[in-house]
C-alpha cells in the first residue's frame, strides 16, 4: 500500500496555547519500503505515526493510503509502540490471538496464525508464558507478533526498541530486517537512533525542530544484509548526525531561552511582594 502525505499541518493544545507540531509535510512511501524517521525530541515524529494510523487527523492537508484519504484506524495499518502493552492476565499466545478473537476467527485458525507469527519472532517456546515471565526484548517480540498476526499492509513502529539494552536492540533490529525481507510489508519506523535508522531503512527522513517539516531525505543504497561497521554506513551516519545536531541545538537553545525567561520573571517580582512576607 502506498502512503502519501500532502501539505499536512498538525497542531495541538498545550497549556491554553495552540502549538504547531508539523508544518507542510509532503512525502510518499512506496509499497514495501522501509522508511525510518529521525529528529529531535518534540519534532512531531510520533504525530506522523498517529496521522498515518488514523488515530489523529491533520489540521489541513491530506493523508492518503492507496489514493484513499485516511479517515480512521484500519487493520491494514497497525502500530507497535515503545511499550509492549501486553495484557498481563493473558499468555503470550492469547495476547497474540487477541485481535483475531475480536474478529471472530476460528480457534484452529487463531492457533495456527499465532504460532506462525511467534515463530517469526522466535517465541514459540514461550507461547504459554505470561508477560511478567518475559524479558523486555521478549515482550517487544510478542508485541510485534501481535501486529504481524493481523497481516497488516503497513506496520507503524514508534521507537519500539528504545527501552531495550544495546545487545537486545541489535538482535531485534536484525530480526525485524529479516521479517521485513520475508513479508515485504511497508514499514514506517520512528527512532532517535541514527545507527538504527541507517541499518534498517531504504530511506531516512530527517524532521526539523518544531514545527517539524521534512528537512532532508537520505537514500540508503547499501545492500542487505548490512553490517553495522560498514564504512559506507558510518559515513552516512556522520553526515546525518551533522545535520541533526543543528536541529538538536535549536531545541536546546529554545529550552534555555524558556528557562532564562522563567528565571527572569522570578527575579522581577515586585519589591512590595517580596517585602510583604517580612511584615
Amino acid at each position: 500500500m502506498r502512503v502519501t502525505l500532502k501539505r499536512v499541518h498538525k497542531s495541538f493544545q498545550q497549556k491554553g496555547q495552540r502549538v504547531q507540531a508539523l508544518r507542510d509535510i509532503n512525502f510518499s512511501i512506496e509499497e514495501g519500503e522501509f522508511i525510518c524517521v529521525i529528529g529531535p525530541s518534540g519534532c512531531g515524529k510520533s504525530s506522523l505515526i498517529s496521522l498515518i494510523a488514523g488515530l489523529e487527523f491533520p489540521d489541513s492537508g491530506e493523508v492518503y493510503v492507496d489514493s484513499k484519504i485516511v479517515d480512521g484506524p484500519s487493520k491494514d495499518r497497525l502500530v507497535v509502540f515503545q511499550e509492549a502493552a501486553l495484557f498481563p492476565w493473558l499468555t503470550v499466545q492469547e495476547n497474540v490471538e487477541f485481535g483475531l478473537k475480536l474478529q471472530k476467527v476460528s480457534l484452529a485458525e487463531r492457533n495456527q496464525r499465532a504460532f506462525e507469527a511467534l515463530k517469526m519472532v522466535h517465541l514459540t517456546r514461550f507461547l504459554n508464558a505470561y508477560p511478567h515471565e518475559l524479558s523486555g526484548g521478549m515482550r517487544q517480540r510478542a508485541a510485534i507478533a501481535r501486529a504481524l498476526v493481523m497481516d497488516p499492509k503497513i506496520l507503524l513502529m514508534d521507537e519500539p526498541f528504545a527501552a531495550l539494552d544495546a545487545q537486545t536492540r541489535q538482535l531485534l533490529q536484525e530480526e525485524l530486517q529479516t521479517i521485513w525481507q520475508k513479508t515485504k510489508k511497508t514499514i514506517f519506523f520512528v527512532t532517535h537512533n541514527v545507527r538504527e535508522a541507517t541499518f534498517l531503512s531504504d530511506r531516512v527522513f530527517e524532521i526539523s525542530a518544531r514545527p517539524g517539516t521534512i528537512k532532508k531525505e537520505y537514500p540508503v543504497r547499501i545492500p542487505r544484509p548490512r553490517v553495522e561497521q560498514d564504512p559506507q554506513l558510518l559515513m552516512l551516519q556522520t553526515k546525518i548526525m551533522g545535520s541533526l545536531k543543528d536541529e538538536i541545538d535549536k531545541v536546546a537553545k529554545e529550552q534555555l531561552d524558556l528557562d532564562y525567561g522563567l528565571d527572569k520573571n522570578i527575579d522581577q517580582v515586585p519589591a512590595e511582594r517580596n517585602l510583604g512576607s517580612n511584615i
